[in-house]
């Protein structure tokens, strides 16, 4: 029976130790095989002659990463087709995104990867050199078989329905502008890049509690504390994302002096781009969230939050302080990424200093519970090279809620000189527009979406990196969806947007 092949991983360890044991040659191959095609089989049978016992593992489905819609075949239909074919003996699901559990776990005599993998240039992943290298722990051989080569992407994308037909649409458009090599290469190049963010510090704290309902008194909501959990926010976490492309990047924002700081800051800042000012005159801002334990497949309940911000602005000394910490690098950068969340970093002069002096200058002037009405974008900035808003900050700024959203982005780019503009409109699209006054609609591409918290600063980073690098609108636009497409599956700013991740779901998303 074809079931009788497929493996828990919790015992496969001991079923490939058992066949080492008893003397057979072990054979692995590893991936995510969302369609099997004739390539797979040619894959299989080469693989199989080199020993006695093939053993298949898979990716499982909560773990791949070939963006938004994938799998196309969740976990029990690839494992059922491949353990219905002859050269397979073991089918494994396994619960991890890369391969050297899957490694560690086989120890197989010989470890085969497609002959494409020979060259280590075509891992977009660069997880190849940790499997070559946990290969080499359990004492097997690399092997490349695979004389037929297929892509199990460019099939689902040409011939099946991944992705909705607005989102394949988009990227057909996309695709015929930038192929998934040229999209790797731009992506490469943003290495080279130097990025100056100058914005508000934020911790947000996530503190899990377990509801247990009112209390019989006063009628308070009551819950039994679970867990605490600190993360970089708002400038620290684009800090993060940024890091992930480009080594060359400055943080400058202000802190207090309390005795948590510096050892939290330093997990998630490196010595090199702590530009971050420290004042006793001034509250590390945290912002704390009160959350129920996360339900799987479904979006984080949040209950109510407290913020820790001070009410009066900084003092006039400890801006002019700011503004010759911002005079030691600005000129040295290319790309000046101002994150304003209105909370006392990006007064009247420091804002007046930074446009007078960026070469190139992007914005993200946020709307929030804290400056609500106050912290509007074209009655606090004047020029913007580049600027990210949503939906809210748009009416804000225009003082209207019915309105053409393409239209009156045009305007408020026009406004502030901007040379691209983006408006992001949550789960109904993203629009884009560029000097040359090009309108690019971009529909969401994850409905899965587990925590918005961050999505829009995701977005920034990575657009703000393309429109500086002068990326045609279209693949920009593209690319900011992508980051904030990984940003919603992720609690709050957990981890930052991951280059790998972007680069393999966008060219499999561009694979026609």
């Amino acid at each position: 029976m074809a079931n009788e092949k497929i493996i828990p991983f919790a015992q496969a360890a001991t079923l490939c130790a058992d066949l080492r044991a008893a003397g057979k040659t072990v054979v692995h191959c590893h991936g995510t095989f969302d369609m099997i095609h004739p390539g797979h089989i040619v894959h299989f049978e080469e693989a199989r002659a080199l020993g006695d016992v093939l053993v298949v593992t898979i990716t499982g489905e909560e773990h791949v990463n070939k963006g938004p819609g994938r799998p196309y075949f969740n976990d029990q239909l690839r494992s059922r087709w491949i353990a219905a074919l002859s050269p397979v003996d073991y089918v494994v699901v396994v619960p991890y995104p890369a391969a050297v559990e899957a490694i560690q776990c086989v120890a197989a005599h010989y470890y085969c990867k497609g002959r494409e993998y020979a060259n280590a240039a075509n891992d977009v992943t660069g997880n190849i050199a940790d499997d070559l290298a946990a290969v080499a722990r359990m004492g097997g051989e690399v092997r490349y078989v695979g004389s037929i080569v297929f892509s199990s992407t460019r099939l689902l994308n040409s011939h099946f329905e991944p992705y909705p037909p607005n989102v394949k649409a988009f990227c057909r458009t996309v695709a015929a502008e930038c192929s998934a090599d040229r999209f790797r290469q731009i992506v490469d190049s943003f290495s080279k890049m130097r990025v100056l963010i100058i914005g508000d510090l934020i911790f947000d704290r996530y503190t899990t509690v377990e509801v247990q309902g009112l209390t019989s008194k006063n009628r308070i909501l009551s819950g039994r504390h679970m867990a605490d959990d600190m993360q970089a926010g708002g400038a620290l976490a684009v800090y993060r994302h940024m890091r992930e492309f480009t080594p060359h990047v400055k943080l400058i924002s202000l802190a207090g002096t309390e005795p948590w700081l510096d050892s939290t800051l330093a997990e998630f800042i490196e010595p090199e781009g702590d530009a971050i000012i420290r004042s006793p005159e001034f509250t590390t801002i945290v912002k704390q969230r009160f959350v129920e334990p996360r339900v799987e497949g479904k979006e984080l309940t949040k209950l109510f939050s407290v913020n820790y911000i001070d009410k009066d602005k900084p003092s006039p000394e400890l801006q002019q302080s700011v503004i010759r910490r911002i005079d030691e690098y600005i000129e040295n950068y290319d790309l000046v990424l101002v994150m304003d969340f209105g909370h006392g970093l990006m007064e009247d002069v420091v804002r007046e200093h930074v446009q007078d002096k960026a070469r190139f200058l992007a914005v993200n002037c946020q709307t929030n519970s804290n400056n609500h009405g106050y912290n509007i974008i074209n009655r606090r900035y004047r020029r913007a090279n580049i600027f990210t808003l949503d939906q809210a900050e748009l009416q804000l700024a225009v003082g209207a809620r019915d309105l053409d959203y393409g239209q009156e982005l045009t305007k408020l780019a026009r406004q502030l000189g901007s040379s691209y503009a983006w408006l992001t409109r949550g789960s109904h699209e993203t629009l884009g527009r560029n000097c040359v006054k090009d309108i690019s609609s971009c529909p969401p591409f994850e409905r899965q979406v587990v925590d918005t918290v961050g999505a829009g600063d995701a977005f920034c980073a990575v657009a703000s990196l393309a429109a500086a690098s002068k990326v045609p609108l279209n693949v920009a636009t593209f690319m900011g969806q992508l980051a904030g497409a990984q940003s919603v599956r992720i609690v709050g700013n957990a981890e930052p947007i991951r280059k790998a991740r972007l680069l393999k779901g966008g060219m499999s998303m561009l694979a026609f």
